[in-house]
């Protein structure tokens, strides 16, 4: 009980520091949301039984303080030190860097799949999408344009290449993160609105697929094959992983639909084929997992049955969502 009556507060905390941070109207007000944000989540990741987890609290706090370290000393340097030099490309650019490291941005990625790999389902949905806006709020307020560009084409990439050899759900996941996050960044450019409303259907799918994997105990790909599943968790599946990687008529191929519309109105060509290009290696790779555990019916283990059996109405709910959400965005499409 007290170790849940902790957890709540963590919790709290680390929703309070995200409104601190986008709320603030001051740099450094903005900073010290961070760092409570920072603060915060390192208990809730924390599993003291666990040695994979506290390396893995080590290896984010170390990386998180590296880029509040840098985002402090650019504001530092915008704001008191150097006022009469001009170097405002140089500190958008190091402003910028810091807060996509924060968020596990490709190039500065490294740490994002590693940590994943050690942390829980519920918490990878927290690191996925809540921890990602306050930077991503932040990084629309003072951005370097051409920067932020070559920076969404390196997401795009290394998060679609990325995910082709992985056998770990959860790191396929991380690369797929990676890859939305370039769309997201692009998203944020246009309009935040457009940003929020691509941020709150990820973040819908995101939960969907990581409740399944939850309720189903499942941590790597040949899990999928393995188990002979029920015919609506494999559909479920379908719909979630070819909505993750924008397929129409899904959920997810709405906001992808806007951005490429903007890119194709204002003659981004170049960035319209790598949007595209990526996307069509993402579906590959999803196809190819959804084939094979379709096609692969191997017998189920005593603990599969009763696992299954335990959760089969939470399983059904997610199954009726994802379905519900296909019909209503062909209606849309329509």
């Amino acid at each position: 009980m007290n170790n849940n009556s902790n957890k709540m507060f963590f919790l709290f905390i680390l929703f309070f520091s995200t409104l601190i941070s986008i709320s603030s109207n001051s740099w450094f007000g903005c900073w010290i949301g961070l760092e409570i944000n920072l603060l915060s989540f390192i208990p809730l990741i924390s599993n003291s039984k666990n040695l994979l987890s506290v390396e893995t609290s080590l290896k984010y706090f170390l990386t998180q303080s590296l880029a509040s370290i840098n985002f402090l000393f650019m504001i530092l340097i915008k704001f008191s030190l150097l006022k009469n030099f001009d170097m405002n490309n140089i500190i958008s650019i190091m402003m910028n860097s810091s807060l996509l490291m924060k968020m596990g941005s490709a190039p500065f990625h490294f740490w994002f799949p590693n940590i994943v790999e050690g942390l829980s389902w519920m918490n990878n949905f927290m690191l996925m999408t809540w921890q990602k806006i306050s930077p991503m709020i932040l990084l629309s307020y003072y951005f370097n344009k051409n920067f932020l560009i070559f920076m969404i084409i390196m997401n795009l990439i290394i998060g679609s290449l990325g995910g082709l050899n992985q056998t770990s759900l959860r790191k396929l996941l991380a690369f797929s993160s990676i890859n939305n996050l370039g769309w997201m960044i692009f998203s944020i450019m246009i309009s935040e609105n457009l940003w929020l409303f691509y941020f709150l259907i990820y973040s819908m799918m995101i939960f969907m697929m990581i409740s399944l994997f939850f309720l189903m105990n499942m941590y790597f790909m040949n899990q999928l094959f393995i188990n002979n599943m029920n015919f609506f968790i494999k559909l479920n599946l379908l719909i979630n992983f070819l909505s993750l990687g924008g397929l129409p008529p899904f959920m997810g191929f709405m906001p992808k639909w806007i951005i490429i519309n903007f890119l194709l109105i204002n003659k981004f060509y170049f960035l319209t084929f790598i949007f595209m290009m990526t996307s069509l290696i993402i579906i590959y790779y999803y196809i190819r997992i959804i084939y094979s555990s379709f096609m692969f019916n191997y017998f189920k283990m005593k603990w599969m049955n009763l696992l299954m059996k335990n959760n089969m109405s939470l399983i059904n709910l997610s199954s009726f969502i994802s379905i519900s959400s296909m019909i209503l965005s062909t209606f849309i499409f329509m």
